[in-house]
């Protein structure tokens, strides 16, 4: 997906959210501001925001010096987000079919996004976004495809949400060649072998990192080990909006599980802002 005009206020409020998360000097932060304007004003519309995204998040740590500015908020938000599991839970419980439940929760767990807001009253962001689900035209597409893999790739998204990754985890212990991919090294609140660790992926899949330093799984940037995955996997399940704007232009099937958090992918979508969308693009 390219770059719109309209995403351009959105990387310097990201730049500036994440300068100031990394450093309390002024003058440090207006460094990562300038250097994220002089990078706008000559990147290409081509290129799609997780490309921009992975300039503008390099220039806050290396001008802070600051590695991971949202290490923090990552365990707060993780530590939160298992606060609500049994809560969540007992929901999915009540549900008339389960396998639509997890992914429901899985999908309103992208909700937790701190390059798209701040800090967030988890608990009730979730509980709004479930009461947002309509129709899901391709659930059953899902749900079969689902049934029938053996290979399951699924791309990690944001730290918090991969806390509800796993209601939809459960339903694949029975499936050895489930692989969950993450990024290689911190973005935003994006997850990391570190907070993977942290929520126990391991314990229903095998995690890998991407080899990708952006906030979305760029495929020419990725290793050879994930390319290989992601190619011969029977079914491949993206999670968030980053990983929709680097990915849905890819020719493969892959089923995108996200919120549209801003009107362009909105748009894309056909849809509103703020709802939960799970998307099926086939091959071309």
């Amino acid at each position: 997906m390219k770059t719109f005009l309209d995403c351009i206020p959105c990387f310097m409020s990201q730049a500036l959210r994440a300068a100031r998360l990394a450093s309390d000097d002024d003058a440090v932060i207006k460094q990562v501001l300038d250097k994220t304007a002089g990078f706008i004003q000559k990147m290409p519309m081509e290129n799609t925001p997780p490309q921009t995204g992975e300039y503008i998040y390099s220039y806050v740590s290396e001008i802070t010096g600051n590695r991971d500015p949202y290490s923090e908020i990552k365990k707060l938000n993780i530590c939160k987000a298992f606060e609500l599991y049994d809560y969540f839970n007992k929901w999915l419980s009540e549900q008339p079919d389960r396998l639509k439940g997890a992914v429901m929760l899985s999908i309103a767990g992208n909700i937790i996004d701190l390059g798209f807001k701040g800090q967030i009253d988890i608990e009730n962001e979730i509980v709004k976004v479930l009461g947002r689900f309509s129709d899901m035209p391709d659930f059953e597409i899902f749900k079969e495809k689902f049934k029938q893999s053996e290979k399951i790739l699924i791309l990690g998204d944001n730290s918090g949400e991969a806390v509800f990754d796993r209601f939809l985890l459960e339903f694949l212990k029975n499936k050895p060649n489930t692989v969950y991919a993450v990024r290689d090294i911190p973005v935003i609140n994006d997850i990391t072998r570190v907070e993977a660790d942290l929520i126990g992926i391991g314990d229903f899949a095998e995690v890998i990192s991407s080899g990708v330093k952006a906030p979305g799984t760029i495929l020419n940037q990725a290793s050879d080990k994930f390319l290989d995955i992601f190619n011969n996997s029977d079914m491949v399940i993206s999670k968030g909006q980053g990983n929709y704007e680097a990915l849905s232009g890819v020719d493969r099937d892959i089923f995108f599980l996200l919120i549209a958090k801003c009107h362009v992918i909105a748009r894309d979508l056909g849809t509103k802002t703020e709802t939960p969308q799970l998307v099926y693009k086939k091959t071309s």
